[in-house]
C-alpha cells in the first residue's frame, strides 16, 4: 500500500519543531533509506507512520487509512516498527513468546502464531532460542528479536531503525538479506541508518534529511553523489563512490560489480585518476 505524508509539521511539547512541512509519497514495493545527522526528524517522522506520533499539521496516509483516525494497536497490522534499541520492545519472557506477541495481538490463532514466530525465528537464525529469556541473549541478538518480533506480523510496510547497529559482519549480512527478501515479496521496506555503505547496497531511494527537512529525495546512486548536499547533513557518500571519484570515474556505482564495469569501460579514466 501507498504511503503519502502531505506537509507535515510536528512539535513536541517542549516547543521543539522536529518536522517543518514534510511531503514524501512512498509507492508500494519500494525501499527507501532516510539519512541525517542526530537530531535530523529522521525517527520523528518514521513514528508518524505507525500512528506512535500524530502530525501536528498536516497529515499521513498508509494506504486510505488516515493514521490520526487510528489507533497504534490497529496500525500495527499495517507498519512493523523495529525499534532502535531493542530494551525499548521486548516485553516478553521467552523468544518465542516475544516473536508470538505481534501476531497473538492481531488475532490470529495458536497455530498461526506458533507457524508465524518460528518462520520469523529461522529468517533470524535464532530458532535454537526459542525457549530462552531475551535477556539471556548478546544484545546484538535482542536486536534480532525484534526484527523476527515484527517479521512474524507479516505486516505490508516494514520500518528498520538503525537495524545494523551493533551487528557484526555476518549479522549485518543477514540483516541484507532479510532486507532483500522483504523487498522481493514486494513489501515496503523504510530504514533509517548511518550505515551507508548498508544502505548504499540494498536501498534505491534515499531521503536526506536536516533540521526536520528534507533535503534531498531521489535514487541513492544520485544523492549520494552531492557531496556538497551530504556535507550539510554530516553524512559521507559510500565508500565506492569516493573511490570512484577519487579516480574521476564518469560515475560512481554503488555495488563492486557496477564499480569494477565502470572501471573497465572508463578507459583511461581510471587510471588517470589513480595516478
Amino acid at each position: 500500500m501507498n504511503i503519502v505524508i502531505e506537509d507535515v509539521t510536528f512539535t513536541y511539547p517542549s516547543g521543539t519543531h522536529a518536522l517543518r512541512g514534510v511531503t514524501l509519497r512512498l509507492d508500494a514495493g519500494e525501499a527507501v533509506a532516510i539519512v541525517g545527522e542526530n537530531g535530523a526528524g529522521k525517527t520523528t517522522l518514521v513514528k508518524h507512520l505507525n500512528g506512535l506520533l500524530k502530525p501536528t499539521t498536516g497529515r499521513v496516509l498508509i494506504g486510505d487509512w488516515d493514521t490520526r483516525e487510528h489507533t497504534v494497536a490497529r496500525m500495527a497490522a499495517r507498519v512493523g516498527y523495529v525499534f532502535q534499541n531493542p530494551d525499548d520492545q521486548i516485553v516478553e519472557r521467552s523468544v518465542g513468546e516475544e516473536v508470538a506477541f505481534g501476531p497473538r495481538h492481531l488475532g490470529r490463532t495458536p497455530a498461526e502464531q506458533a507457524a508465524d514466530a518460528t518462520a520469523a525465528l529461522e529468517m533470524v537464525e535464532l530458532v535454537e532460542h526459542t525457549k530462552t529469556h531475551p535477556y539471556d541473549l548478546t544484545a546484538a541478538q535482542r536486536k534480532l528479536v525484534t526484527l523476527a518480533s515484527v517479521l512474524a506480523m507479516r505486516t505490508p510496510v516494514v520500518i528498520f531503525d538503525e537495524p545494523t547497529m551493533g551487528q557484526d559482519a555476518r549479522g549485518v549480512a543477514l540483516i541484507g538479506r532479510i532486507v532483500d527478501g522483504l523487498k522481493a515479496e514486494g513489501r515496503t521496506v523504510i530504514t533509517i541508518t548511518h550505515d551507508i555503505d548498508f544502505c548504499a547496497a540494498h536501498f534505491g531511494r534515499v531521503v536526506a534529511m536536516a533540521d526536520g527537512q528534507v533535503l534531498a529525495d531521489g535514487p541513492a546512486a544520485d544523492v549520494f553523489t552531492r557531496a556538497d548536499l551530504l556535507a550539510t547533513t554530516n553524512v559521507e557518500p559510500p565508500q565506492l563512490v569516493r573511490l570512484a571519484q577519487a579516480l574521476a570515474l564518469p560515475r560512481a556505482p554503488l555495488t563492486v560489480e557496477g564499480f569494477v564495469e565502470t572501471l573497465k569501460g572508463s578507459g583511461g579514466a581510471g587510471e588517470q585518476g589513480s595516478k
